[in-house]
């Protein structure tokens, strides 16, 4: 039976990663003043950055409903015999319930994962997923396969800025006061589809995101070698370039993908941020 994969637009997979692995993308939307916008379609990272300078505010983000994911769906179904979704964590938005929901009203031809991630670590699994139907895996088994995958999952970033996080509600004012006074950036990572602080690093973003690879390393000798991912939130191209640097250097990746985090990461994270995505073995 054919079997087709699709995902929300949080993955933060590049076009090319898409039309090449036959990916679907669900997307979700953003709200600058009163235009609304699609992730992925019709909005930048630059959009999002001019928005909140000018306005002081962050976007509203928007997660698809239950009639949008089940017409998505549908529209799979007319080319596909089973669709499995691997939706952005549920613990970070309503759209892996909404897509659950839909999903019941198809007859059992959608299944829907909760990544318990998001960015590229939601988009790890996707490709991942796409790696085991071409090996002709059943869609039950992928299902339980990449269920079993979602707590190998690295997704972490560093920060350059915690304005946005802030603005956001998930920094407090003195945390932002010290970090800029103390030059300090946390290493946000994430546990059970909840993201958190796990640590600190000090000086400029390319002494820290060389401690973070290197922590990186020493946390997780063992890793799967497929791909690995630098996304960031349009960082410096000579920050991006020496992290893919130390990344090669450091680990033994069969390819490593540099990613530009789209409009939904990119209103919470804020500019400058990166991180080093991949799976664990």
């Amino acid at each position: 039976m054919s079997i087709k994969i699709t995902t929300d637009s949080t993955c933060d997979l590049s076009k090319q990663l898409i039309e090449e692995n036959d990916i679907a993308i669900m997307h979700f939307t953003v709200l600058l003043g009163d235009t609304l916008y699609r992730d992925g379609e019709d909005i930048t990272p630059q959009d999002i950055f001019n928005y909140v300078a000018s306005s002081k505010i962050l976007p509203k983000t928007g997660a698809p409903s239950i009639m949008d994911y089940k017409e998505f769906f549908s529209e799979q179904l007319k080319s596909y015999d089973e669709v499995i979704h691997i939706s952005l964590s549920s613990k970070a938005s309503v759209s892996n319930s909404n897509a659950t929901a839909a999903a019941k009203e198809l007859d059992g031809k959608v299944k829907v994962i909760d990544s318990a991630a998001l960015s590229t670590g939601q988009g790890l699994l996707a490709l991942k997923a796409c790696d085991l139907v071409k090996e002709g895996k059943s869609a039950n088994e992928v299902v339980d396969i990449i269920t079993a995958l979602r707590e190998k999952v690295n997704t972490s970033f560093v920060p350059d800025v915690l304005d946005y996080l802030h603005k956001g509600g998930r920094c407090s004012l003195a945390a932002l006061m010290g970090a800029k006074i103390l030059k300090l950036h946390p290493l946000i990572a994430m546990a059970d589809g909840k993201l958190y602080a796990k640590k600190k690093y000090r000086g400029d973003m390319f002494r820290c995101i060389k401690n973070y690879v290197e922590d990186l390393r020493e946390s997780y000798p063992e890793y799967d070698k497929t791909r690995c991912f630098i996304t960031h939130s349009s960082a410096s191209a000579e920050l991006v370039a020496a992290a893919k640097e130390i990344v090669e250097k450091t680990f033994n990746f069969d390819n490593v993908y540099e990613t530009t985090a789209g409009s939904i990461v990119t209103s919470h994270c804020g500019k400058g941020t990166l991180g080093v995505l991949f799976i664990l073995k």
